[in-house]
């Protein structure tokens, strides 16, 4: 191998890697071992035969050959090929050279046991790994196991010759070109089976594919696919997971008699003699296939696309509605989050209530725009109409990531047994049983939160009783309107309670959501963001909506400026109402909040302590309910929440009601009169009421305000 080769491919890589959008992530990298390694990897690529003989090459500093299919060993190429340490399948010293090497710890290797790239992910049938390929289907390749078994075989030889025999010892030094003994016996050999999943996979036209199409004729469709495949995996921002999993001590596997005899045997054994373990030791090196196969696959870094993919592939039904699949796939993800072995993509680490609301990050309408365009489903307003035959219709091999990438994708999880069972059971379940889990679990989720928050933040003599921040649901007489109710800032739900039951007694049932940081203690709210109450508030959306059929949203305060900015984004909502949405604060102190809060972020980046003002005195309208200390980032956070909601309010279509009280002494009326002009909506009404407090919806005269909200709800 020529060094200076090897190295110049790193850079190489690296420099490709800079120009790419990959993000490569690596895990496991504890469970690469001392000693003599042939790590087994999954192949779907060209860019793993490329990409990891130097990522392993920098985690070990230790030369990394890899086999490579003969047919790439002709001309220059293939001489550049053999300079960096790639080796020919067909070479006839192939396996004493490997063997040799890993002996003397010259260099570990690269071994792809489906052979060939496995472009459709068909790796199992009928429980069974059997690789489908362009040729047909076979087993995987037990070459790893084989080679890995022999290398200790001639270790262990050596180890028992050596003081029994010096002159056969000798012979296979010599053989193997061995200097010292010593280095060769304080080694073992180990098999590390390693997975790379890459997501999202999407095949199309990018500036590889385009390149190549200018300037060379007649290009082979095989070489297309994979410039439109892989081209667009290195520069559309796909996320490379690489998982190293536990390895294999090969040593173990030479327990059986037969083999024993022959590693003890006084005869000389040349390389490719039979000997009488050769039946054994393929037994050995099945059992050791089928070892690191599911080692390979058991490590599927799990991701949104195969859960909707295996979704779609597992529904009975031809027609489902969109909202339905999702609340299956948020099902499962949460499921798999919880309690299974599972290694899960970063995106399906975090809480997928997006699934339930706004899609904030695209990844159900991207999605779905693939299989409507590869053919698996149309989609027609709201409702998904499947084509199942799509997931079982033969398609050419080379063709399936770009035919069929939604199969591809279904198929990669198809080893993980567990989770199969999962996907099957909440796919075969009726809506009305998947709405009721939903809203079961998330109900059961907002409550431990908030329990969970309460005791880590408590503070004596200012924490309020826990009943008081406790989330609840009001159950109504009809589930055709659903209602979502949000309190306000440095409050909790009980501040919105007399509404809320008002409401239960008019026929609606009502979800009255806990914002992070809230009925806890003020420590809590200032460690939060706004962006903390929008996932509170989408989460009780994603409760009554799982409830009732439609669902109007509103709150008080800042919860009335949640309500508006949910709203804003989740099209499906029936009608809103804001009670004092705080657009425009009275509160002097309020204009400084934003330079307090830099400051204190300046004092604890610069000094980690130092002066600053986190807290201004509160005197609230209801001390039974609210904090007494203010945090100077909570008000900070209200105001990015406002401007953050004001670009949305022309886009905002459907049925709103504001409501302000004249005398407010914390909103400013003209906020929220600002709020009503800027509503994209025809169907829109103001309401001024003439009290003197903020908190119209308890003490005297708030009846009046809940009848106003309930004859607005009523329309519906």
């Amino acid at each position: 191998m020529n060094r200076f080769a090897y190295r110049t491919t790193g850079f190489a890589i690296k420099a490709i890697s800079n120009l790419s959008k990959a993000n490569i992530s690596l895990h496991g990298q504890e469970n690469i071992p001392q000693g003599s390694i042939i790590f087994v990897i999954n192949h779907f690529t060209r860019l793993e035969t490329m990409l990891m003989p130097y990522q392993i090459f920098t985690l070990t500093n230790v030369p990394v050959w890899s086999l490579a299919d003969y047919e790439l060993f002709s001309g220059p190429f293939g001489n550049y090929l053999e300079k960096v340490g790639a080796l020919s399948t067909k070479n006839p010293d192939r396996d004493r050279l490997i063997v040799k090497t890993l002996l003397t710890g010259e260099a570990d290797w690269i071994i792809f046991p489906e052979g060939r790239m496995v472009k459709n992910k068909k790796i199992i049938e009928k429980g069974q790994f059997m690789i489908s390929w362009a040729g047909g289907k076979r087993p995987p390749h037990t070459g790893a196991g084989t080679l890995a078994i022999r290398t200790e075989f001639y270790r262990q030889r050596l180890r028992c010759l050596s003081e029994e025999k010096p002159d056969e010892a000798q012979y296979l030094m010599d053989l193997f070109q061995i200097e010292s003994l010593e280095p060769i016996l304080n080694r073992n050999t180990f098999i590390v089976p390693v997975n790379l999943t890459y997501y999202p996979i999407r095949a199309r036209e990018n500036i590889l594919s385009k390149l190549a199409l200018r300037l060379v004729e007649d290009l082979p469709e095989r070489l297309i696919e994979e410039l439109m495949t892989e081209g667009s995996m290195l520069f559309s921002g796909v996320d490379i997971d690489i998982r190293f999993g536990k390895p294999i001590k090969i040593g173990d596997c030479l327990q059986n008699a037969a083999i024993k005899r022959d590693i003890e045997t006084k005869e000389r054994i040349n390389f490719d003699d039979p000997i009488a373990s050769k039946t054994a030791m393929r037994k050995e090196a099945f059992k050791l296939m089928q070892q690191y196969m599911t080692g390979i696959y058991n490590m599927t870094t799990v991701n949104l696309d195969h859960l909707f993919a295996s979704m779609l592939r597992f529904i009975r039904s031809k027609r489902i509605e969109e909202i339905e699949l999702c609340r299956r796939v948020f099902l499962v993800a949460s499921q798999i989050q919880q309690h299974s072995g599972l290694y899960l993509n970063r995106s399906l680490e975090r809480d997928q209530i997006h699934l339930l609301t706004d899609d904030r990050f695209g990844k159900v309408d991207n999605f779905i725009k693939v299989a409507e365009e590869k053919g698996n489903l149309k989609k027609t307003n709201s409702t998904l109409v499947i084509d199942q035959s799509t997931f079982s219709s033969p398609y050419e091999f080379h063709r399936a990531r770009i035919d069929n990438p939604i199969d591809v994708i279904a198929n990669a999880v198809e080893p993980l047994t567990e989770l199969q069972r999962t996907l099957r059971r909440l796919a075969y379940l009726p809506n009305f049983w998947i709405r009721k889990k939903v809203a079961g679990f998330l109900i059961s989720q907002d409550i431990e939160e908030y329990e969970s928050d309460y005791h880590k933040f408590f503070i004596q003599e200012e924490s309020k009783p826990i009943d008081v921040g406790r989330p609840f649901l009001v159950r109504g007489k009809s589930k055709n309107v659903g209602v979502l109710l949000s309190h306000g800032y440095m409050a909790a739900p009980r501040e919105v309670e007399n509404l809320a039951r008002y409401l239960g007694s008019i026929g609606f049932w009502v979800y009255v959501p806990r914002l992070k940081g809230h009925g806890t203690s003020p420590d809590d709210l200032a460690t939060r963001s706004y962006q903390d109450w929008m996932v509170s508030i989408d989460r009780g959306y994603a409760i009554i909506s799982s409830i009732c059929k439609r669902v109007v949203v509103g709150g008080f305060s800042t919860g009335a400026g949640l309500a508006l900015d949910l709203t804003a984004r989740v099209k499906e909502v029936a009608g809103v109402f804001s009670v004092a949405a705080p657009m425009t604060l009275k509160d002097f102190s309020s204009r400084f909040a934003p330079a307090v809060d830099m400051w204190n972020r300046i004092m604890d980046k610069a000094y980690g302590v130092g002066p600053k003002m986190e807290f201004v005195e509160n005197k609230p309208e209801n001390p039974h309910i609210n904090y007494l200390r203010n945090p100077i980032s909570g008000v900070r956070e209200i105001q990015r929440l406002m401007d953050d909601l004001e670009p949305k309010l022309p886009d905002l279509n459907m049925p709103a009601f504001i409501v302000q009280s004249l005398r407010d002494p914390v909103v400013d009326p003209k906020g929220s009169r600002k709020i009503f002009e800027l509503l994209g909506t025809e169907d829109k009404e103001y309401r001024l009421f003439n009290f003197d407090r903020h908190g119209i919806l308890l003490g005297a005269g708030a009846q009046r305000v809940h009848k106003a909200i309930g004859e607005f709800i009523n329309r519906f």
